[in-house]
């Protein structure tokens, strides 16, 4: 059983069609008391960090889905699904410490610096771009080891490379995919980039 947390945030039907296409049955939950009955689980995500957070503590949702990381069961977090995982972001920080994230995975998540830029780009950062492996990872399995995937977001995470399963270039190298034990994340969107994401979340769904 995989369920897809809904906390009114995520393009739930995009994912919900992607696992049906391989075959894999999902339920959207918005119960937090049953997440644990579930296999694995989906942490989509669309919009702003903190709006997602206070949807994720109105009703206990956060607590629940760190739970669901401690049983050691297969938990992906999708774009901004990702970055929740995360202890804190950058984006409508009220102080130095970050809007508080999940805490599942050791790192922040950052707006992209433009003075960093090899050269003038728009960001959001928009479209196809590739994904650079720099571990071996089940989430990849099949794949080239560089492929592209579709991207939308601002913002992007930062942490120790142990966690590190994937990198792109946007501008400068950014870390795009990541993976804590039982706990994956991904900042392109799988279930908008075709064959290559498609085999993602078939891999996701296998483990």
């Amino acid at each position: 059983m995989i369920g897809i947390v809904d906390y009114k945030m995520g393009n739930l039907a995009s994912v919900i069609n992607a696992f049906a296409k391989v075959g894999a049955d999902t339920t959207l939950e918005s119960d937090p008391a049953k997440l644990n009955q579930y296999d694995k689980l989906i942490l989509p995500g669309v919009g702003a960090y903190g709006d997602a957070m206070e949807h994720l503590r109105a009703n206990g949702m956060d607590a629940a889905v760190i739970d669901f990381a401690a049983s050691g069961k297969p938990l992906l977090g999708i774009c901004l699904g990702m970055q929740l995982l995360f202890e804190s972001s950058e984006e409508f920080a009220k102080d130095e410490n970050g809007t508080q994230g999940l805490g599942l995975i050791p790192g922040k998540v950052v707006a992209f610096d433009e003075k960093k830029f090899d050269h003038p780009l728009k960001v959001p950062h928009m479209g196809w771009n590739e994904l650079f492996q720099q571990q071996k990872t089940a989430l990849f399995k099949g794949l080239d080891k560089d492929f592209y995937l579709y991207f939308v977001h601002s913002f992007h995470a930062v942490c120790d490379d142990q966690y590190v399963i994937g990198k792109t270039h946007y501008g400068y190298e950014f870390v795009s995919a990541v993976q804590n034990g039982n706990i994956y994340g991904i900042q392109p969107h799988p279930e908008k980039s075709h064959e290559n994401g498609l085999k993602i979340i078939e891999n996701f769904a296998k483990l």
